[in-house]
């Protein structure tokens, strides 16, 4: 029943955000955002802890400020969710921005194969959407919802973008090797590890577990990987693209290791510059008495 509930208000939610004028529904967004934010529930105390991570420095009022625009931002991607379907193809060209968009480009235009790793930043689907329309194949990997109905939701709404989206489970990696075989794009959110087998790194001064996914795809496979972080503008996103190096020596291990860290080491970097857009509302850290 509980299931059912959930399935029934996302929808009637996408059907609902989508028929109102769209100031308004981003208004109704923000309203909603800064009602959560005053009762100060669980997924606001678990931003607070995580964005004083980020920005250890910031006094408490500046911290406050701070996740209240971090709500906001989060609010933000779930109105786009909602609305994006209904978006033109000139608006979701004509409102992102890039910066070394060639290290995606050029590899594509050789007919190669990339690996992209991204934070739970900004509006990923926008960035997603972008390159489809372009004509790039993009595969991804989503965490399989409770309830099926709703996870199959979510799972047509990319894919009437152009996503080819798998559900994370035992065959996935298997279909994304093929894919990389077949030199398609693929984008893998990977700040946070949904598995027991994720690789610790140091991520902002303490310990935290990220997935291994993209760094095996791209030794196993030679592609290029490449980190995008993807951060809010008044208009849309804009995606700030980071080569990373691939580790060479050492046991299957150890690169891999090396290599993960990597990624984590360049997460930080967006992340820092643009914390607000961090939409990292679950436990990462898995040091001691962090998250007492």
């Amino acid at each position: 029943m509980r299931e059912q509930i959930s399935y029934l208000a996302y929808l009637a939610g996408w059907k609902l955000v989508g028929a109102l004028p769209e100031k308004t529904a981003y208004a109704l967004f923000e309203k909603i955002s800064n009602y959560i934010y005053r009762r100060n529930g669980r997924t606001v105390d678990r931003l607070r802890r995580n964005l004083s991570i980020v920005k250890p420095n910031l006094a408490p009022d500046e911290l406050e400020l701070l996740v209240q625009k971090g709500y906001s931002s989060y609010m933000r991607y779930w109105c786009d969710t909602f609305r994006i379907h209904l978006w033109s193809r000139d608006r979701i060209d004509s409102t992102v921005t890039f910066t070394n968009d060639h290290l995606l480009r050029d590899p594509m235009r050789e007919g190669r194969g990339v690996i992209v790793a991204l934070p739970h930043s900004g509006n990923w689907d926008h960035a997603g959407a972008y390159f489809c329309q372009e004509g790039i194949r993009l595969v991804t990997v989503a965490e399989v919802l409770k309830p099926e109905k709703l996870f199959r939701k979510f799972l047509s709404y990319r894919e009437s973008m152009g996503f080819e989206v798998l559900g994370l489970d035992s065959r996935a990696f298997v279909t994304l090797i093929r894919r990389a075989r077949e030199k398609r794009l693929i984008a893998l959110v990977a700040d946070r590890d949904l598995s027991d087998s994720g690789i610790p790194v140091k991520f902002f001064g303490h310990t935290a577990k990220m997935p291994a996914g993209p760094a095996v795809l791209a030794i196993k496979e030679g592609l290029p990987l490449v980190v995008a972080h993807v951060s809010y503008t008044d208009a849309g996103i804009h995606i700030d693209f980071h080569s990373i190096n691939v580790a060479t020596t050492g046991s299957d291990e150890e690169k891999i290791s090396q290599t993960v860290q990597s990624i984590a080491s360049t997460f930080e970097l967006g992340i820092q510059e643009h914390p607000e857009d961090w939409h990292m509302l679950q436990r990462i850290w898995i040091d001691e008495g962090i998250y007492a």
